[in-house]
């Protein structure tokens, strides 16, 4: 018989619950997962960007272009950016008033750093919708698996380091419209990709494709599509009305500057179109690239087909910049391929979905959406070393050379609010404080106050040609501007 406790006796204690098994507990929690894996996610991405600001190698293309729009914003001015040029309106280079949404954090943090942190936000938020769907499917593994091919993805991870652009905006809103497709919710779908249309003007033809995917779903489930045609519609006139008219309207030369990378400034024959498609072989490694993403398996879900618009002015271009993937403009297609996966996992029949309290444990994997996996987070681990989020763990990264050294006393000379002509990497360092153009294009006379250039910058060729940044020191100097420090390729000039 055991022996009853006194009403004095000391309570038992409890037993000691190891440490992971907090953890555990919190994977098995979708939302505590998916927002754990995206806080993870957004710290390196805040990291590796600031870092690299802290390094000098953010650019005036893009993210100096983008604070002088979004500075312009936050004091209630129209975004007229002197890098592009004198008076020239951003919104008729590409149409992305969703930026204006950071003027406010901008007005109280008056720092590039600020567009670098909104930017880390919000491509990290595209992993809690993706997560959150797979681990309703498939469980805390694979959901943890699709949170990190998402977060880590190499898309993602290029263009969260490389400076500041407006599709930042473009990647959370396609996981959510591409998720909400996948679980066949058409107004979420279609309300998630609506703001699409202010991103950027070829996301109208995404938004087509979305409004294009809901009304086959539509049609499958004996509902009426019209509502899916309805913005597919709508998809194709925003991007027909910001093409033809809103660009233009603001445009200096009053066209649309990209139809020549559409065509290289030659009309192609239809039977060279195609052609274009899988030519130079570069484009072949990105769609290789982007289907191993997905493990080959998302290639069987027509979520995939949300790439298409994307792909098709990418690979129809005659700028070989869009054909490969060392550019921010896969950012894009990430949560779509990942999506795409996921939903190729449900098709399957690979995900019987989650066990209740009293249903028997969740099954196995099937073996294709086991290798789909194997080869998503081998993509995953083997990008990885290639793109800049490694930087995190390299210490010579983190290191101040004697030349960052240097070249931040110069700047340092050059006073707030002044006018500047620099070159591209140190004109990213001055928006936030002064007036700053680029050093090769032709300024309003009387010219700026100062003129600071690095001729050391590998990116000092695009978008100034070596030869054009030449030919302008030489004028700035026959017109009086003195040498202040000429010293490795750090050169400092001071208006007479």
């Amino acid at each position: 018989m055991p022996l009853a406790l006194s009403p004095h006796s000391p309570p038992r204690p409890r037993p000691a619950v190891p440490p992971f098994r907090h953890t555990a507990r919190l994977v098995r929690r979708p939302a505590a997962l998916a927002w754990g894996l995206a806080a993870v996610f957004a710290a390196l991405y805040v990291c590796v960007g600031a870092n690299r600001h802290r390094r000098g190698l953010t650019k005036a293309y893009d993210l100096g272009i983008f604070e002088q729009a979004v500075r312009a914003y936050a004091h209630l001015r129209a975004p007229v950016v002197p890098l592009k040029g004198p008076g020239y309106h951003l919104l008729g280079d590409h149409f992305h008033p969703l930026i204006a949404t950071v003027a406010p954090a901008y007005r109280v943090f008056p720092t590039p750093l600020t567009l670098m942190v909104a930017q880390a936000l919000l491509m990290a938020l595209a992993v809690v919708p993706l997560t959150r769907w797979a681990h309703e499917l498939a469980g805390p593994r694979v959901a943890l698996l699709v949170g990190c091919a998402t977060g880590a993805s190499w898309g993602i991870v290029r263009a969260a380091a490389d400076d500041f652009h407006e599709i930042a905006f473009a990647v959370p809103l396609l996981a959510f419209a591409a998720t909400a497709l996948g679980r066949r919710r058409p107004l979420a779908a279609a309300l998630w990709s609506l703001p699409l249309l202010l991103v950027k003007e070829d996301l109208g033809l995404t938004v087509a494709a979305v409004g294009l995917l809901i009304a086959w779903q539509a049609r499958q489930d004996r509902r009426a599509p019209l509502p899916g045609l309805a913005l597919a519609a709508l998809g194709l006139a925003a991007t027909a009305l910001t093409v033809l008219v809103v660009l233009p309207a603001f445009n200096p030369s009053g066209g649309f500057d990209y139809w020549q990378q559409l065509d290289g400034g030659a009309r192609p024959s239809l039977w060279a179109l195609p052609l274009r498609l899988g030519w130079p072989p570069v484009k072949w490694l990105l769609l290789f690239l982007l289907a191993a993403t997905t493990g080959f398996l998302g290639l069987r879900s027509p979520l995939f087909l949300l790439c298409v618009p994307t792909l098709a002015w990418r690979l129809l271009s005659a700028n070989p910049h869009y054909w490969g993937v060392s550019y921010h403009y896969s950012a894009v297609l990430m949560p779509i391929a990942v999506a795409a996966l996921v939903d190729a996992l449900r098709r399957t029949g690979a995900c019987p979905g989650a066990p209740t309290a009293t249903a028997a444990p969740r099954a196995p994997l099937a073996r294709p959406a086991r290798r789909a996996l194997a080869v998503s987070a081998l993509v995953t681990a083997v990008t990885l070393p290639l793109y800049p989020l490694h930087e995190v763990v390299m210490p010579e990264a983190w290191s101040t050379s004697p030349r960052l050294t240097e070249t931040r006393a110069m700047l340092r000379l050059i006073p707030d609010d002044a006018t500047v002509a620099a070159s591209n990497r140190l004109a990213a360092q001055l928006t936030d404080r002064a007036e700053v153009s680029l050093v090769c294009r032709q300024p309003v006379w009387p010219g700026p106050d100062w003129v600071v250039v690095d001729l050391r910058d590998p990116s000092v060729q695009a978008p100034c040609a070596t030869a054009d940044t030449a030919r302008m020191l030489t004028l700035y100097q026959s017109y009086g501007y003195r040498r202040l420090i000429d010293q490795d390729g750090l050169l400092l000039l001071r208006h007479p």
